[in-house]
């Protein structure tokens, strides 16, 4: 399976390596150490997070638990917004694993040729939203502009992660594997909501090395329409 990922997401790698486009496309990867059908898509995960121009993240949800082994990087809120993404597009289901690129695109299962493709359109498409973060000691400094102006609210939200950690899962579906999970969200909190009609400009607490990135996201969840590191 290793030699098989790697092949496709090297192809695509190449492809996209030419576009000169500067956002951060999210991928948000909903997951679970109890899932026996996540673990390739969680290595997936970590080659995308090779390409600067992609953001993937790792939202461990907490309903399978119950098998047998308890996902210590699992919380509810996590489950919470994943039924949120169902729910904005009318879905009763939710799935592990589950992709959703740029909060529109949702990929069930693992799809590697799909998720390039739904990449590459992502990678391509304009936003009229300029984002930057600077860090001041335990702070950030958030601006934003949007040209032309937006015509909803969006939210301005603030994800920290753990950028690597490997488990030896001893009960489950995944019982004897040992897995290195990467990008692992530990929080993911809403900061200000904001207009788009004017310029924005805020400060967040920063404090710790862990890293995390800025999302600029429509409600439902919806649509990101930027995203801003912060190392």
């Amino acid at each position: 399976m290793r030699h098989f990922v790697s092949a496709a997401c090297g192809v695509w790698l190449a492809a996209v390596a030419q576009v000169q486009a500067e956002p951060v496309v999210v991928v948000e990867l909903y997951t679970s150490q109890g899932c026996s059908s996540c673990p390739p898509a969680d290595e997936f995960v970590a080659m995308l997070a090779s390409n600067p121009q992609i953001l993937p993240l790792a939202l461990h949800v907490d309903y399978w638990d119950y098998i047998g082994w308890e996902d210590k990087f699992a919380h509810a809120q996590f489950t919470d917004r994943q039924r949120a993404y169902a729910k904005a597009v009318g879905s009763r289901t939710i799935y592990t694993p589950q992709l959703i690129i740029g909060g529109a695109d949702r990929i069930e299962g693992f799809a590697p040729e799909e998720t390039a493709e739904r990449l590459r359109a992502h990678m391509q498409a304009g936003t009229p939203v300029r984002l930057s973060v600077t860090r001041e000691g335990e702070r950030l400094v958030i601006r934003a502009e949007a040209d032309p102006p937006l015509t909803e609210p969006v939210r301005v939200q603030l994800v920290r992660y753990k950028p690597e950690e490997t488990v030896t899962i001893e009960r489950g579906e995944n019982a004897g594997k040992t897995i290195t999970y990467t990008n692992i969200v530990t929080s993911w909190e809403p900061l200000q909501d904001w207009t788009g009609q004017g310029p924005l400009e805020l400060t967040a607490p920063y404090p710790g090395d862990e890293p995390g990135a800025v999302i600029v996201q429509q409600a439902g969840p919806s649509t990101i329409l930027a995203a801003a590191r912060v190392d």
